[in-house]
């Protein structure tokens, strides 16, 4: 067996399963974008690679997307309750206990950016996940967390999604 006949067969099986597709990418992108699990499995490099996988395979953008902005908005959605919710608590509980220094420089960025820092944090590693939940420990309106988060999902997954799908039509067609 070849690097093309594993290619195709991979390509053949998401052509054929497409319609999971924004369920995966929504779950991984939820994954990625939550207060805890980011932490442990972070998946950013993987979700490139999906994303130029699924452009190859002939999924709709649109619908990968949508299905990443999704995920990654519920994401910090329910950060941001769980930060509301334990308030400062939530800096004993693993892994935030082990790393102060992660939150020390959510802090520090959130109270500098205010509401940009949600939309700004999305950018950056560890702080997309964290930033939610300093948001709603430090009780951020949730008005404007909820503005910064759409918009921010929204961006990113573009962000993250289009040069894979840019990149694979531009090789493949």
């Amino acid at each position: 067996m070849n690097l093309e006949t594993i290619t195709n067969a991979v390509l053949e099986f998401i052509r054929v399963h497409q319609s999971y597709a924004p369920l995966i990418v929504g779950l991984m992108t939820f994954g990625e974008s939550f207060a805890l699990i980011s932490l442990i499995l972070p998946m950013i490099t993987i979700l490139v690679a999906v994303g130029f996988a699924l452009a190859a395979a002939d999924v709709p953008f649109w619908q990968v997307w949508l299905g990443a902005a999704a995920g990654a908005f519920v994401s910090a959605w329910m950060s941001y309750e769980l930060g509301f919710k334990v308030k400062k608590r939530a800096y004993g509980i693993w892994p935030l206990s082990r790393n102060p220094d992660m939150i020390e420089r959510g802090e520090f960025f959130f109270q500098r950016f205010g509401p940009w820092a949600m939309f700004l944090g999305r950018f950056f590693g560890p702080t997309r996940a964290v930033l939610p939940l300093i948001a709603g420990i430090f009780m951020m309106p949730r008005v404007l967390f909820q503005a910064a988060n759409m918009a921010s999902a929204s961006v990113w997954a573009f962000v993250l999604f289009a040069p894979g799908a840019g990149l694979a039509h531009s090789l493949l067609w």
